[in-house]
């Protein structure tokens, strides 16, 4: 059996037990865990891309999360937890390079305690081990370069290459038999009698069921499927600067702000990368284009959904001007270093090169609320996955288990 994606079916329609839609580290656990289930399994990952893991997956900052954040008995709180225990494992297992770094939360004024207490107790519920409060002289024994006035330090905290661990799945699950379908997009869903009926870009499918994984495009394929238009993905498009390779000694691992728990996002920090680099961001603003990865990308259709949806409409008036903070930020390098040298106060603004992007599938309610936890529906035999953001990537392992367990109930 080949290890590589194998080349897409032109023609005539393909017979499989599953097919999942999407090609991100999600998607290709979800097809390891339906494989390790029954290895007899015929099953299919379609991928519109002409690779894997070409977006959030591939546009990460590489960070296996502790699982602190968030809201205990939330499934991200589960998954988070018992994902970093299985993704360092996998990496283990594989020979992935990663690197149990550490990460501080540091409050820079005595406002933050509460929040920073409120961490320390959803650390201890939801079972993530070693979490220490820190003093401005524990801050700077752990990073000598960062400033506050106290800190949580987070010793499980890792960083891995995402995008390699997906290709490692490819690998796996093409081995143990999985065809990989790339460049090929689902235009038509049809389900009738015993088995649904996928018509691709690369020929028609026909399946016992479909698992949908496909992140800022899981919403289109949700509708098709006539998935309730209560909840829409709105893209937040999450641009970095890059530190110089010069000022890297700087940062040793994680530093990150007191987050704003009004919102799912982690503020701008400082970000050791496995290959040695360090990012610094990201923010988080409205991206014009589910796929704009750059300030000048725009597609008036997404632009035209993300403003026409009364969620996204209810959600800027309730935080405009948080928004509009975020917004000046994201075009001024100036302001972007103000933030970032409250934290580390020896970062001159020369040392900021331009950096990556990346694009977070944050799903928003009718009313404007943000969702904040992992959500998948079923409809048949369709499941969708319609919100997975951060941390889905350290939690792919785990939560593959509850998607091919709804989807398979």
């Amino acid at each position: 059996r080949s290890s590589a994606p194998r080349p897409a079916n032109s023609g005539g329609v393909s017979a499989f037990d599953v097919a999942v839609v999407g090609g991100g580290i999600v998607g290709l656990a979800t097809a390891r865990e339906l494989l390790r289930r029954d290895p007899s399994r015929r099953v299919v990952v379609i991928e519109k891309e002409q690779r894997l893991a070409a977006h959030q997956t591939g546009h990460n900052s590489g960070v296996i999360h502790s699982g602190i954040y968030y809201a205990p008995g939330s499934a991200k709180a589960r998954l988070c937890v018992a994902g970093s225990r299985e993704m360092t494992a996998y990496c283990d297992e594989h020979a992935i390079p990663y690197e149990r770094c550490g990460k501080l939360i540091v409050a820079i004024a005595e406002s933050e305690f509460a929040t920073l207490s409120s961490l320390e107790q959803r650390a201890a519920a939801n079972g993530v081990p070693g979490v220490v409060r820190l003093d401005a002289r524990g801050i700077a024994e752990h990073e000598p370069a960062a400033t506050g006035i106290a800190a949580l330090f987070v010793p499980t905290a890792a960083i891995v290459d995402f995008r390699r661990v997906a290709e490692n799945m490819a690998a796996e699950i093409t081995a143990a038999g999985a065809t990989i379908r790339l460049a090929s997009a689902v235009t038509a869903v049809d389900e009738r009698g015993p088995s649904v009926e996928l018509a691709t870009t690369t020929g028609a499918i026909s399946c016992g069921s479909v698992i949908v994984c496909a992140g800022l495009g899981g919403d289109a394929l949700a509708r098709l499927l006539g998935g309730s238009d209560d909840l829409r993905i709105v893209p937040f498009r999450g641009d970095y600067w890059r530190l110089e390779d010069a000022a890297r000694a700087l940062v040793r691992g994680l530093i990150y702000p007191v987050p704003d728990t009004r919102f799912p996002f982690l503020g701008v920090h400082f970000t050791r990368r496995i290959d040695g680099d360090v990012w610094l961001g990201p923010n988080a603003v409205l991206a014009f284009a589910l796929e704009g990865y750059r300030r000048r990308d725009v597609d008036l259709g997404d632009l035209r959904a993300a403003l026409g949806f009364p969620g996204f409409r209810a959600l800027a008036r309730r935080y405009w001007r948080t928004g509009l903070a975020e917004l000046a930020r994201d075009y001024s390098k100036q302001l972007f270093y103000d933030t970032l040298r409250r934290y580390v106060p020896s970062l001159r603004l020369d040392q900021l090169r331009p950096g990556p992007s990346g694009i977070r599938a944050q799903a928003v309610k009718r009313d404007g609320t943000l969702l904040d936890d992992f959500w998948f529906e079923r409809w048949g035999k369709v499941t969708v996955v319609r919100n997975a953001p951060s941390p889905a990537a350290t939690a792919s392992l785990a939560i593959a288990r509850e998607i091919v367990d709804a989807a398979l109930a």
